[in-house]
């Protein structure tokens, strides 16, 4: 098979599997301004008669959105910061420092990664109880803020840094703290930022731990905000993706602008197929 062929075979995949996964998205814009009879007709339709763009506004009001969506600002800023904070530190320590016990402490925290994440919510949710944060912003916060997996990808960065800078930096009398901030962060700087990148969309977007650990309105995220507009009566499909739509709009715009960052971080960071 000739190296054109080959291409376009690869290309003709490739266009495949982004039209695979663009249907949902299409289909969700295209029910959020369609009328209640619409979204239930058999055979379903993609482009609805009468476009109904004031299903944004209905569903905006149907919940108070104002507060889901500043309280995920909240929860997202804060846990990214936590997160980039010990991450920073511990990816450096398990980089450039020697303590007793590193290599072995660092693959057992590389071996929880092997632990399914549902295991995890018992025994956060039990944590929490003991200490009276549930239904709390401190519940849907704290948990969050270290990660296993960004430690391990910073520290693939950190290591790429040759060890006679950092010695150099020594013998100079810089503390290691200095030397973190005054040169590993800058040299890591796309590494951190696709780590900040990928924990705000996943904070922006969580579901399941919000909705156990509130129980106060005033305290849900835009996911959890979802749910009003399923009731016992039903389900009003329009109304529900348009208020995912206006949740998944934020996110959509930083991917494609910080794209170019989040495939930088990913190769600089050893973590390539």
């Amino acid at each position: 098979m000739s190296e054109k062929v080959q291409k376009t075979v690869l290309y003709a995949l490739l266009i495949l599997g982004a039209i695979t996964m663009l249907i949902p998205f299409v289909w969700m814009l295209s029910t959020s301004i369609k009328s209640a009879g619409e979204t239930m007709q058999m055979p379903p339709i993609w482009i609805p008669e009468d476009p109904k763009f004031e299903n944004y506004i209905e569903a905006w009001n149907a919940a108070p959105f104002g507060r889901y969506f500043l309280n995920s600002v909240l929860v997202t800023v804060l846990s990214t910061a936590g997160e980039l904070i010990t991450t920073i530190l511990a990816a450096f320590a398990f980089a450039k420092m020697e303590f007793y016990g590193k290599n072995i402490l660092f693959t057992i925290l590389i071996a929880t990664m092997m632990v399914p994440g549902e295991l995890l919510i018992i025994p956060n949710f039990v944590t929490l109880s003991r200490f009276s944060l549930i239904n709390t912003y401190a519940a849907l916060i704290v948990p969050w803020l270290a990660s296993i997996f960004s430690v391990f990808a910073l520290r693939q960065t950190f290591q790429g840094v040759p060890n006679e800078l950092y010695y150099a930096a020594k013998v100079d009398g810089s503390s290691d703290f200095r030397f973190l901030w005054s040169i590993m962060v800058p040299l890591g700087k796309s590494s951190i930022v696709a780590i900040a990148i990928l924990k705000i969309i996943g904070s922006w977007n969580s579901f399941m731990w919000p909705l156990i650990v509130t129980n106060d309105t005033k305290l849900r995220t835009l996911p959890v905000g979802l749910q009003a507009f399923t009731t016992e009566a039903g389900t009003r499909f329009e109304l529900l993706m348009a208020a995912s739509t206006i949740v998944i709009i934020p996110m959509v715009i930083i991917y494609i602008f910080l794209q170019k960052q989040i495939i930088a971080g990913i190769s600089k960071s050893g973590l390539k197929g």
